[in-house]
């Protein structure tokens, strides 16, 4: 039991889903989960070669900041995929990337505790806000647009005077939205002008996709410069690693050196196989280009549809979220149980990624081809 004072976690956003996974799963041939996103593609094989190969040379501790071939391995990926240069020295691992998202708040706070407050999307991965949370740290939602873009310029002037922290997150989860360079460019430069560390979380940038569908080249906050930027990427979604633990931190050379050293201390180290083979699958681009056709076919597939359902794509094209609005007017979670009880697909309900997210529900492309056939069936059949 919590002390009157201390803190009480609320429940995990997904563990709130098991009435609706309990109907979903009542249908002939079970649920299928699109509620979180976890990949269910195969793991590439130089990652998984990689890391059989590695296994037994494990006897000791891994670097905690990265093996040379990683850090090298990451530099190389960001120069082809983004065209900046960036130094080997300027890459950590972590163990993924929620762990670093969770823990940044907390580790900048020690570096500078004369600010209090993480400002973060108003519509966001909830580990931003809870990041801040376990800090000690206020955290304190951005408002954003009808194209579900940041809107710096409603930020109260005392919580911007207050920040330690600014989140970004393009693409974005759960919207699918975007930012352009230029956008992305005034973020950093507000963030500049103001003292705050800009973390921007880059985990979907493999894809982005323009409003036809096709691949588009990603937005990077690193365009705007180094300085006071810290940007996180993960192999999890890039490379269908997210049982390994594999992510990146890169950026402000002192940001990111002063990140090593206190990780050195908590003992946040990423294991040798997992570092082996984050570095052969960040060398291979084929892998990606395979998976990132598999979403794109599978929303092409799956939007028209939700549409003829009355749920509209509303968020922008990229990652491998659906971001539904209803035609009738219903919230997220009446759209959820709607998807349940006629589809039996699990969807998350906007509200688990904020309160403005209320009248939306999100849907992970991430389910097997089978599984997307098998949803669109008995969609079809409760329209007959």
């Amino acid at each position: 039991m919590a002390t009157p004072t201390g803190f009480d976690p609320p429940p995990y956003p997904q563990d709130r889903l098991a009435g609706l996974r309990a109907t979903a799963d009542a249908l002939p041939g079970g649920v299928v989960d699109a509620s979180v996103g976890t990949p269910v593609d195969p793991m590439p094989e130089v990652a998984a070669e990689a890391l059989a190969a590695a296994t037994r040379a494990a006897t000791g501790y891994p670097p905690t900041i990265g093996t040379p071939a990683l850090r090298e391995a990451a530099a190389a990926w960001i120069d082809r995929r983004f065209g900046l240069v960036v130094r080997p020295t300027d890459v950590v691992a972590c163990i993924g990337t929620k762990e670093l998202v969770a823990s940044l708040p907390h580790h900048l706070a020690l570096r500078d505790p004369s600010r209090d407050t993480v400002l973060y999307p108003a519509v966001a991965y909830p580990t931003y806000a809870m990041g801040a949370t376990l800090a000690g740290l206020r955290a304190v939602p951005v408002p954003v647009d009808d194209r579900w873009h940041l809107d710096l310029a409603a930020v109260d002037p005392a919580d911007a005077e207050r920040a330690l922290l600014l989140w970004l997150n393009d693409p974005a989860n759960p919207t699918g939205a975007c930012a352009t360079p230029a956008e992305m460019a005034a973020h950093v430069g507000w963030a500049r002008d103001r003292g705050i560390v800009v973390a921007s979380d880059e985990c979907y940038a493999e894809f982005t996709y323009d409003a036809a569908g096709e691949p588009s080249d990603p937005v990077t906050a690193l365009l705007a410069g180094a300085d006071g930027v810290l940007v996180v990427h993960s192999l999890s979604k890039r490379s269908n690693l997210a049982g390994l633990r594999a992510g990146l931190v890169v950026g402000d050379p002192g940001l990111v050196q002063y990140l090593g050293e206190v990780r050195k201390h908590a003992g946040f180290m990423v294991p040798s196989p997992v570092q082996a083979a984050a570095a052969a699958a960040l060398a291979d681009d084929a892998h990606v280009v395979e998976q990132r056709a598999r979403y794109a076919a599978r929303r092409a597939r799956l939007t028209p549809v939700l549409a003829s359902h009355g749920l509209r794509s509303d968020g922008g094209p990229s990652t491998f979220y659906l971001w539904l609005g209803s035609d009738r007017g219903e919230d997220g979670w009446a759209v959820a149980a709607r998807l349940a009880a006629t589809a039996g697909l699990l969807a998350a309900p906007g509200d688990l990624y904020g309160p403005a997210g209320t009248h939306h529900a999100r849907i992970a492309l991430s389910v097997r081809d089978a599984d997307l056939d098998l949803v669109i069936d008995r969609l079809a059949a409760a329209a007959a």
